[in-house]
């Protein structure tokens, strides 16, 4: 196998890593190349004071998807990471003082919406009859199948029109469900694959069924157990990690990809490029050189981006009883706040936050009597607020503590052991994000599917894409489709 052509995969996130394993299993000779010093992309890990915090995704909600990848080499997940149940899938609080536990039980959610509206529930079971169908049609079905024509466009048109796929997110919830709260706790999904819900296509409430089909998990060590998990699988699969190994540039020759160079000054023949780096710097930097990489790179640039995140770690001296796991702790605003983080010039004066509590379900994130916390609030992309955030982030961080100290966390600042933020700036810096962007493009309808980045580029045959900015999209389960459509295409263009 030593002298097998080698296919590189630039970037060890969750799709990196799928990929590469995918590729790995199928017998295919395969290098990981991973810039910062520990794998998983997004879903780094910090450690401090005995804290372990999960920088990135923390929530699980297609574990099949997950164990689909140890099952292709007659693997089981289970020997690598344990995965906990979350319950309830996230607790939603408003200002009002109401509150919703959001599990995967149907009377426990009907007694709760009948408290909200009686006249909601009916509403509640016909959006997720509605719910069902957008997950069959559009997860099962197109989830990891690659869109490259605008032929396979016009195959699932019948489909997206007989869903109203036109409609938003919200627009859709609201054809449903009346209350104004009950909206909200139905559509707010979007937001966790960067998408508006009053603009990202209705296609995205499939996330709702597919929670409900799969329920919410976390790996016991967090999330960054289960990249380890990944990492381990590859590596007994015979693939190589490289760690500290920045790719600068993917060279080619006579219209083909034939190696990558690192800034170390290596250049690395390859027989294929899978890039699991931002989709607009692989063109626009990756690719500087090559007329496919100055065009497509122009053209991604003008597309709509995601909306950034800043996000506060903080560990305290003790542990809070009554959390839950996952907390969306909904501001005075809805509507009005989307439209300032999607499209404001400047951030609001209020916010709406997700509140991380992983040692509900596993206390040893931190140490004995301690509890880690993350906290992030969804802002604007630098394209549009390019705003000073070593000024603004220890403002926002502030803000953010008392309204935390005031509403769910009494004693914060007392019980404080240890704090750091990770702003828009670090999104562009640390994880080459362009513009800050947590989520790649914005998932509308016209930035989904064949429209999106295709999972093999256009013109350079043996170019592919993987992870958040290609289809499917965002997420744990999309960027895990991703790796599924791409290593499909690879596979199929390496047969003789």
């Amino acid at each position: 196998m030593t002298d097998a052509p080698l296919t590189v995969i630039t970037g060890a996130g969750f799709g990196g890593l799928a990929l590469a394993i995918r590729l790995q299993a199928a017998g295919r000779r395969t290098l990981l190349l991973e810039a910062r010093d520990k794998p998983g992309g997004r879903a780094y890990v910090y450690e401090d004071r005995g804290f372990t915090f999960d920088a990135g995704p923390t929530v699980i909600t297609d574990p099949s998807a997950i164990e689909e990848l140890f099952s292709l080499s007659g693997r089981r997940m289970a020997d690598y990471v344990e995965m906990l149940p979350v319950t309830p899938f996230y607790r939603l609080c408003w200002e009002d003082g109401s509150r919703f536990d959001y599990a995967n039980d149907q009377a426990a959610l009907e007694r709760q919406i009948h408290a909200f509206n009686p006249a909601d529930v009916a509403g509640y079971r016909r959006f997720l009859t509605y719910s069902k169908a957008v997950f069959e049609e559009g997860y099962l079905k197109l989830g990891s199948v690659p869109f490259l024509s605008f032929r396979d466009m016009l195959r699932v048109g019948p489909s997206l029109a007989r869903l109203q796929a036109w409609r938003s997110v919200y627009a859709m919830v609201a054809r449903f469900i009346q209350d104004e709260r009950l909206r909200q706790a139905f559509s707010f999904h979007a937001l966790l694959v960067g998408g508006n819900p009053f603009a990202a296509s209705s296609i995205y409430t499939l996330i709702h069924a597919l929670e409900r089909e799969w329920g919410v998990w976390f790996p016991r060590g967090g999330t960054g157990a289960l990249v380890q998990a990944l990492v381990k699988l590859y590596q007994d699969l015979g693939g190589k990690l490289e760690l500290n190994a920045r790719v600068e540039g993917i060279e080619t020759r006579q219209g083909r990809v034939n190696a990558v160079r690192l800034a170390d000054g290596r250049v690395i023949p390859a027989a294929a490029v899978a890039s699991n780096a931002d989709v607009v710097n692989t063109y626009k930097e990756l690719l500087a050189g090559h007329p496919r990489g100055v065009s497509q790179g122009r053209i991604l640039a003008g597309k709509r981006a995601s909306n950034s995140l800043f996000v506060l770690y903080f560990g305290l001296d003790r542990l809070l009883p009554g959390q839950a796991h996952h907390t969306v702790c909904f501001g005075p605003r809805y509507q009005g706040l989307i439209e300032d983080i999607f499209n404001g010039k400047r951030l609001a004066e209020d916010f709406s936050l997700y509140l991380h509590a992983p040692c509900v379900t596993d206390p040893s994130l931190a140490p004995p009597g301690c509890s880690a916390h993350y906290v992030l609030a969804p802002v604007p992309h630098l394209g549009n607020a390019p705003l000073d955030w070593a000024e603004e982030g220890p403002r926002l961080r502030e803000r953010i503590f008392d309204y935390l100290e005031q509403r769910y966390l009494p004693g914060l600042r007392q019980h404080l052991v240890t704090s750091r933020m990770f702003t828009p700036v670090d999104f562009r810096d640390q994880l080459g994000a362009h513009l800050g962007s947590a989520f790649s493009l914005e998932p509308l309808l016209r930035q989904s599917a064949w429209f999106r980045p295709h999972n093999r580029d256009d013109k350079i045959a043996n170019l592919y894409l993987v992870g958040a900015g290609t289809h499917p999209g965002a997420g744990v389960p999309g960027v895990i489709g991703s790796a599924k459509a791409t290593a499909r295409l690879m596979l199929e263009d390496s047969q003789p």
